[in-house]
């Protein structure tokens, strides 16, 4: 059996950017485990998980599932800027999304990949304007739903909605 293809709620592929979003918050969660340099996992990513050589290995659960989604269509430059942005602005992020959890929750005591769905959805906030907020919200939820089957989706949905609205704005001003 070959890695499950990345496909859309009614069963289309999904696009290079969403698979490039999937894979950036594989990684930043494997640098957050594992200690894994921002070069090295970059490299891991594009030369193995990114090829057009599709795995070959099952996933274990249904969790362990999006490991295994095939990334070979992934926009590797996009996942590579991602991941820069996330690690040079990381301590601009942090606090950004502390201050929307929860009182008494911090960011630390977030699941891993939840805590990286957010780092990266901040810093598309942040870093690309060209990427509208409601994209960039919602496929993050989407890539939330991939790890995720039950409050997550909706706790990245709140915290990047109140985040988009701090800092960017512009974008909400007149849509009420």
């Amino acid at each position: 059996m070959t890695g499950k293809k990345p496909e859309s709620e009614n069963g289309s592929a999904l696009s290079a950017r969403t698979a490039a979003r999937l894979a950036a918050v594989q990684a930043l969660y494997q640098m957050d485990l594992a200690g894994t340099d921002l070069n090295d996992v970059i490299e891991e990513f594009i030369s193995q998980r990114m090829s057009n050589e599709p795995s070959e290995e099952l996933p274990d659960s249904d969790e362990d599932a999006a490991s295994h989604v095939d990334l070979s269509g992934a926009d590797k430059q996009f996942f590579s800027d991602v991941l820069r942005a996330v690690l040079r602005r990381q301590r601009e992020i942090d606090p950004l999304i502390d201050d929307q959890l929860a009182t008494g929750w911090r960011l630390v005591r977030v699941d891993s990949i939840l805590r990286a769905t957010l780092r990266a959805g901040v810093c598309e906030l942040l870093e690309r304007p060209d990427v509208p907020v409601r994209v960039v919200i919602n496929e993050y939820i989407n890539v939330a739903r991939y790890f995720f089957s039950e409050d997550e989706p909706r706790v990245v949905n709140g915290v990047l909605d109140k985040i988009a609205r701090k800092v960017r704005a512009a974008e909400f001003e007149g849509k009420r």
